[in-house]
């Protein structure tokens, strides 16, 4: 029977170490390729406002979502979108008016910074009244409501 000289420890350690090596390599490699191949393409995108007119002197936000290629939506931010407006100025997905604003409306358009060629234009009304109407309290809806049962209860009675 042949017998081996006893290796050395310092080529089993550098042999380890290149396995580790190997496996860590191979392992970021499918890693990177899952996550690319998950990664959905942006189709086109939409306006979905929560509100139908801006208000004057505060921060509006534009919601703007992406449509992705498989049938998916997704929320956009001024990180994916670039916001132009004929009035007023964006800080990141808020468009800001002045408070003394005279414009009726604005136009926004949205530029899909991956793909310029997908974008989207609105115009959007500015509110005219003010903001300094009083809403009812807890306690006064809640009397109102007792007042309406009331005359109901009254008016079957006759």
């Amino acid at each position: 029977m042949l017998r081996l000289a006893p290796s050395n420890p310092l080529h089993e350690i550098c042999d380890y170490t290149c396995l580790i090596m190997k496996t860590s390599l191979i392992l970021t490699f499918l890693i990177m390729t899952a996550a690319f191949a998950g990664a959905q393409k942006v189709d086109s995108i939409y306006f979905h406002l929560y509100t139908d007119s801006l208000k004057k002197g505060t921060h509006n936000y534009i919601n703007v979502d992406g449509k992705l290629s498989d049938g998916k939506w997704k929320p956009l931010t001024a990180k994916e979108i670039e916001f132009t407006t004929t009035y007023g100025k964006f800080e990141n997905n808020e468009l800001v008016l002045p408070a003394e604003c005279k414009e009726q409306k604005v136009t926004v358009k949205a530029v899909l910074k991956s793909n310029p060629a997908i974008w989207k234009e609105i115009t959007i009304w500015i509110k005219k009244k003010p903001d300094d109407e009083k809403l009812p309290t807890t306690e006064e809806i809640l009397n109102s409501g007792k007042q309406k049962q009331g005359k109901q209860k009254s008016g079957n009675k006759d």
